[in-house]
């Protein structure tokens, strides 16, 4: 497996994790409070739309504000930054006069507006860079003055975004689980998975494999326990293998990446990552037929020719 190709496996994994949490670290501060997870679908952002448009209906005071934010981000998950911003700017002078929460919300989408998974890579000039930092900057000093843990932890795992260097995506996720370790508030334990995973990513960048995997395997087993689904399961399974083999641990590795692959043809879910993995394992291990092998079922499987 090519190394730009890890990485960009690695960073949907990050990716993933990342939305799946912030859907869980959702909470309102209003009564009756906002389920804000009951409304989110982030895979059918218009569907989200029409239930937060629902849900103001019936809304009251800050509880307005958030939903709104929300919208906005459901236009920017349709890459409709224009929109995401015009709605976000129209409602801000309220927003200033509004409880800790809406405050954060809104810096976070205003953020997320400018940089976030949803770009295209290489898009995000440096003046958006700017812009996505400072209101990250915004919702991270709100939340934390308002003791807001996981609304806190959310605005730091935006600065990867802006902040791509492996020495600033390790500094921010230790930030992040020194939070996650010290809160008692669920919202913010709930992150650690999804922390640890960035915090090996940005180890293993700077090619510190040992420490890397403790984080994979810590990751690996709070999805465990936190009953997560199988295929991100499986996700922080492929990092540990992806790190055993940067180690040279490579039967370890095969075996891993074997099971994998039984685990997700047999979920009906195959997974080019995987193959690409296997190919370059065999590769490694010097049996190139069953590297060419897994190469032509990851070309079939993405679409390529060979």
């Amino acid at each position: 497996m090519n190394l730009c190709m890890s990485k960009h496996r690695a960073k949907v994994a990050l990716v993933a994790t990342g939305l799946a949490l912030q859907l869980l670290t959702m909470t309102a501060a209003s009564s009756p409070p906002l389920d804000l997870g009951t409304l989110w679908d982030f895979r059918n952002p218009a569907l989200s739309e029409s239930r937060f448009r629902q849900a103001l209906t019936t809304a009251q005071g800050d509880d307005v504000l958030v939903l709104q934010t929300q919208i906005a981000r459901t236009y920017g998950l349709r890459k409709d930054f224009a929109r995401a911003r015009e709605i976000l700017a129209a409602v801000e002078p309220q927003v200033q006069q509004a409880g800790p929460e809406a405050r954060v919300r809104h810096a976070l989408e205003w953020g997320r507006s400018f940089a976030s998974a949803t770009h295209a890579r290489g898009s995000v000039s440096a003046a958006d860079a700017q812009a996505a930092r400072a209101a990250y900057q915004r919702a991270l000093d709100i939340a934390v003055a308002a003791g807001l843990d996981g609304l806190a932890i959310d605005a730091i795992h935006m600065f990867a975004f802006v902040d791509i260097a492996p020495a600033d995506q390790q500094r921010r996720a230790e930030q992040a689980l020194a939070i996650a370790l010290a809160s008692k508030q669920p919202a913010a334990q709930r992150w650690e998975a999804s922390i640890r995973n960035n915090l090996g990513m940005a180890l293993h960048s700077q090619q510190r494999f040992g420490p890397a995997l403790e984080q994979f395997e810590k990751a690996l087993a709070l999805r465990q326990t936190m009953g997560s689904p199988a295929v991100a399961v499986r996700e922080a399974r492929w990092m540990v293998g992806w790190t055993l083999r940067a180690l040279g641990r490579l039967d370890e590795a095969l075996a891993l990446q074997l099971q994998l692959e039984r685990e997700a043809d047999a979920a009906g879910q195959p997974d080019v990552y995987v193959f690409e993995e296997l190919e370059a394992l065999y590769r490694q291990r010097g049996a190139p037929d069953e590297a060419a092998r897994y190469a032509d079922k990851k070309q079939r499987l993405s679409g390529r020719t060979p």
